[in-house]
């Protein structure tokens, strides 16, 4: 198999080609990655590929996430970045650190990012502006993603979030944007938002309530933690509502005959993602810094 060079002079290894091996991020050697390159990948065509990001759930899920888009990948010409942030980082058991973007000090946001410079130095990529999807926790992470950079998102869905950050500096944060700048250091800049496409995308079966309703007990308890509705359904669409009211437009697929199963949501992603794309002409809003 002929094997390309990378921007840096430096082959490309079979494990970085393809269905990629999961790689430690240089960045934080806690957490690792994934990718897919397109079988068309030729690096001395000088082609740049968009970058989709992908987020797993809680079950960590990465490289199968990966491969659920392949097909979309190969189909629009796109390279996937798969992050893994593993359960127990800090606290053995632990399930939930990524949702939030900032855990015991590890700005997940910050990690994310190190990874789409990491691969830029590996592949011919647009890394200005990529797609972004997240499904239940990662759908968590991503709307959170949006608040703090949507200078760098082209589009980004939002998959079945179980809670959800409503973008209201009244409340504070988790449950509203109140304090975001203190905490994170940036503002809610509802300009940038309203330039990146947004899709909310949830099964219209997903109702269990068993996960999502929270209680003075539980370790992340806020008050108003539950105001957003009962089901992840019923927090989806008030999140659209909030947006929507704040001028952002929303494309809302509520899939009929899924209940909280992501890849039961993957073609609808993938429309959005070939719609968003479309829209886009050659060589532009999306180009890095790569030779």
């Amino acid at each position: 198999m002929k094997t390309p060079r990378t921007g840096h002079g430096k082959k490309l290894s079979y494990y970085q080609l393809g269905r990629t091996a999961l790689f430690a991020s240089s960045f934080d050697q806690r957490f690792s990655y994934c990718c897919y390159v397109p079988s068309s990948y030729d690096e001395s065509a000088q082609t740049r590929y968009p970058l989709v990001v992908l987020i797993h759930g809680s079950r960590r899920n990465a490289d199968m996430l990966r491969d659920q888009f392949v097909d979309f990948a190969e189909e629009h010409q796109c390279i996937t970045l798969c992050p893994l942030f593993p359960c127990g980082i800090g606290e053995p058991g632990e399930l939930h650190n990524y949702k939030r973007i900032a855990h015991q000090g590890i700005r997940y946001d910050h990690v994310l990012l190190s990874m789409v410079e990491e691969i830029a130095g590996l592949y011919r990529l647009h890394t200005q502006k990529f797609l972004l999807h997240g499904f239940s926790g990662g759908g968590q992470f991503a709307h959170r993603f949006l608040y703090l950079h949507p200078e760098r998102l082209l589009g980004v869905s939002i998959g079945a979030p179980g809670a959800i950050t409503l973008p209201d500096p009244g409340r504070a944060w988790w449950v509203g944007t109140g304090g975001m700048e203190q905490r994170f250091g940036k503002k809610l800049d509802v300009a940038a938002m309203r330039e990146v496409a947004v899709q909310m995308v949830v099964g219209a079966d997903d109702l269990d309530t068993w996960e999502v309703t929270y209680t003075p007990r539980s370790a992340d308890w806020m008050e108003g933690a539950n105001d957003a509705g009962h089901t992840r359904v019923d927090r989806l669409h008030t999140l659209a509502h909030s947006f929507e009211a704040l001028g952002i437009s929303v494309r809302l697929d509520v899939v009929a005959g899924a209940a909280h199963t992501g890849h039961l949501l993957h073609s609808s992603v993938a429309d959005f993602f070939a719609e968003t794309l479309s829209c886009v002409p050659a060589n532009a809003a999306m180009d890095s810094s790569l030779p």
